[in-house]
């Protein structure tokens, strides 16, 4: 396992490789700064994002989990850039109540890479498990110009 941080507008952010592919994105500083391929790709790619100069990550991604974890994952990852899905839309795709899709977003163990930002409920603004809560949900939205999805 291999571990980096890199600094962003929505804090500082520890990146995780396992094998060959980012496994984790959590906030706070890294136990090792290593050297990877994989690491410095990643890195670039979320400061791009963080400039503005990016939309779309290209990056060997694996989500630990169960098989509705990582559909889930497939799904968030799917929603375009400056777009929202409600998790009744994705529980429809899915065939399941949408209470679980919001614990499968919860869970996510890639955020930001894996846009579970983008997930809202089907009333608007709902929470958000990285630091900050909804403040740096409301954040990552607005950075990607869907703000007015907020209103």
């Amino acid at each position: 396992m291999f571990t980096r941080d890199v600094h962003t507008q929505f804090g500082q952010l520890c990146l995780t490789q396992e094998n060959d592919a980012i496994t984790r994105v959590d906030w706070g500083h890294a136990p090792r700064q290593d050297a990877s391929a994989v690491l410095d790709e990643a890195v670039r790619q979320l400061q791009e994002y963080d400039a503005g100069t990016r939309e779309v990550f290209d990056l060997p991604l694996h989500v630990n989990g169960s098989k509705l974890q990582r559909d889930v994952c497939d799904l968030m990852f799917a929603i375009p850039f400056g777009y929202t899905r409600t998790y009744g839309e994705i529980a429809k795709d899915l065939g399941v109540p949408a209470q679980t899709i919001g614990q499968a977003c919860g869970g996510n163990p890639i955020p930001i890479i894996i846009p579970c930002h983008r997930v809202m409920g089907a009333k608007g603004l709902t929470g958000f498990s990285g630091a900050g809560g909804v403040e740096t949900k409301v954040a990552l939205l607005l950075h990607e110009k869907a703000a007015g999805l907020l209103i």
